[in-house]
């Protein structure tokens, strides 16, 4: 594969085509793995920086492009997630998993929208903010063992490869994960349910109406508000329906001029807070049968710029 930098080669368009159109799957992956997408961008630049370093005669040495592509950008994330305890260490607050910027409504359940654009990130269960909190709380290693193998299928001879580790121990590493994620997961509300659910909490908040919101979270619902030491938001998780609907009532109260809207976030119904067109707040939702269990609120500005800037 010839990679010269001459566009009107027409030659060598379909070697870099190949190459370019990992783009989209290393997003993917790297999102999953760190939880950010802007920390998962800069790793698909600095993997495209490191294949384009190499000579002409090294590229052509690499017979899967693709598979090259992957094996760098995963052990990125795996050195940035083994850093990632100490940056946490000195982060104000409580950490959530960047929401993914999503400007579509949702009807019963469901987002809307057309075609997903080249760098999109591909929804499913593997994005949602339940499952991200729960690969946060995974070792380096668990993680990326975990989704290489359970969510994007490459094998355990692969895995390994990547993260130095046996495909016997990469097994166990996958199968430790795994039993995380089935601990953690509760039966949960059917995709129209969830939308009702998080309609009906809205116009509860909206108004104001504190024995509304009580009737829609679990008596044990926890609320987890980040704001990375920025804007204002509670430093530790709120537990209790009573204690949370409370505390929500209080914020309409004091942002009369607050908009709230129904979009999708991370493939899930939930809301999205506005303040003078400003987006100052993404939430994300959990249920169990006809309750909220969890309520995920991102407040730190870093992380909803492109909330507003889309």
């Amino acid at each position: 594969m010839s990679m010269h930098s001459q566009p009107e080669d027409s030659r060598l368009e379909p070697g870099l085509s190949a190459v370019l159109s990992e783009r989209r799957q290393l997003i993917n992956l790297a999102y999953r793995f760190l939880g950010s997408l802007a920390d998962a961008e800069d790793v698909v630049q600095e993997t495209y920086a490191r294949w384009y370093a190499m000579t002409e005669q090294q590229r052509d040495a690499v017979a899967a492009p693709g598979g090259w592509l992957t094996r760098v950008a995963s052990r990125i994330c795996l050195d940035l997630l083994g850093s990632a305890r100490a940056r946490r260490e000195r982060y104000v607050g409580e950490w959530i998993p960047e929401p993914l910027p999503d400007h579509m409504e949702w009807v019963s359940g469901r987002p809307g929208g057309t075609a997903d654009p080249a760098d999109r990130i591909t929804l499913d269960e593997s994005v949602n903010m339940a499952f991200l909190v729960v690969l946060d709380s995974m070792t380096p290693a668990e993680r990326v063992a975990f989704i290489l193998h359970d969510v994007f299928h490459y094998s355990f001879a692969e895995v390994a490869e990547i993260v130095g580790r046996s495909p016997a121990a990469c097994r166990q590493l996958a199968s430790s994960a795994r039993r995380r994620i089935t601990h953690a997961q509760a039966p949960t509300a059917a995709p129209a349910q969830r939308a009702d659910l998080v309609r009906d909490f809205k116009q509860a908040w909206e108004a104001k109406d504190i024995g509304a919101l009580i009737g829609l979270l679990d008596p044990d619902a926890t609320t987890i508000a980040d704001g990375g030491g920025l804007v204002s938001a509670e430093l530790r998780p709120v537990t209790g329906g009573e204690q949370i609907a409370r505390v929500f009532a209080e914020v309409a109260g004091k942002a009369p001029d607050l908009t709230i809207l129904e979009r999708t976030v991370n493939g899930q119904p939930g809301l999205v807070a506005q303040q003078d067109g400003v987006t100052v707040s993404v939430l994300a939702f959990d249920f169990a049968g006809d309750r909220i269990t969890h309520i995920w609120a991102v407040r730190n500005p870093e992380k909803l710029r492109p909330w507003t800037a889309g």
